[in-house]
């Protein structure tokens, strides 16, 4: 018998809608933050990964260390 469901893979245009909807939700964070600039290059970041895929990831990622490092 077997089983009833299938576990749903995760193809590139998944993982990259996925990685544009994270760096929006850290965009929101950041501005709920106070933390304008920041709000505004990973929103920047999040419009253009559909062109560039996984630049949200990795601004948000550099802006994570930056912060880390100060």
């Amino acid at each position: 018998m077997e089983p009833s469901w299938t576990m749903a893979t995760l193809d590139r245009r998944s993982a990259n809608t996925l990685s544009i909807v994270s760096t929006l939700l850290d965009s929101a964070l950041a501005f709920r933050r106070g933390r304008r600039k920041s709000g505004l290059l990973l929103l920047a970041a999040a419009a253009l990964s559909s062109r560039v895929p996984g630049l949200g990831t990795a601004v948000s990622l550099f802006l994570r260390l930056g912060r880390r490092l100060r």
